[in-house]
């Protein structure tokens, strides 16, 4: 059951304006996915990434679940999901080798050290995302995702379906996020 504060009861019909809210079908899907997947993940917190906005608006969203106050990133998406390099995904994919995002529950699982530094390892809860732990989905910082790639290019760079953030910005997203919560990432 969900604290009081944030249900899918409660979550208004009306689209929000806000590039920094998230929208109410989205935040639903992501309490239904909280719901169906709530035995294996912490349930105070909780991140949603709206893939149908542009990489160049803060689109993955921290959600606090006991307050309703929430905190937003930039994210950059995968180049198998954009290639054309639009700064918009067009598509999903869970195969191995198509650099493209997935879309799903995510369980945000252990820290680890690797080729983009630090960095978190995902699992997969959905069909949809199954492979991310064989596939190295994970979230990690890159200068690709830097605020400053929007100034000077309009878009952020992409990753290779990872959730890559700001250089500057992990140390917040890890914190906000922490090991045990979802990562709930759709394009509605």
């Amino acid at each position: 059951m969900l604290p009081k504060a944030l249900t899918a009861a409660t979550v208004p019909a009306t689209p929000a304006t806000s590039p920094r809210v998230v929208r109410p079908e989205l935040l639903r899907r992501a309490l239904a996915a909280l719901e169906r997947h709530g035995g294996r993940l912490q349930r105070d917190r909780m991140a949603i990434v709206d893939f149908a906005a542009a990489s160049s608006q803060p689109r993955f969203h921290f959600i606090d679940l006991a307050s309703g106050a929430s905190s937003s990133k930039l994210v950059a998406h995968g180049s198998g999901s954009d290639p054309a390099h639009t700064g918009f995904l067009h598509r999903f994919s869970n195969a191995g080798g198509s650099n493209a995002s997935s879309e799903g529950a995510f369980l945000a699982a252990d820290y680890y050290v690797g080729k983009h530094g630090r960095s978190q390892r995902l699992i997969g809860l959905d069909p949809t995302n199954d492979n991310a732990l064989a596939r190295a989905i994970v979230v990690h910082g890159a200068w690709y995702a830097n605020p400053d790639m929007i100034r000077t290019r309009g878009m952020l760079g992409r990753s290779q379906g990872c959730f890559a953030v700001g250089e500057h910005e992990l140390a917040e997203v890890f914190e906000r996020l922490g090991t045990g919560r979802m990562i709930y990432a759709a394009k509605v």
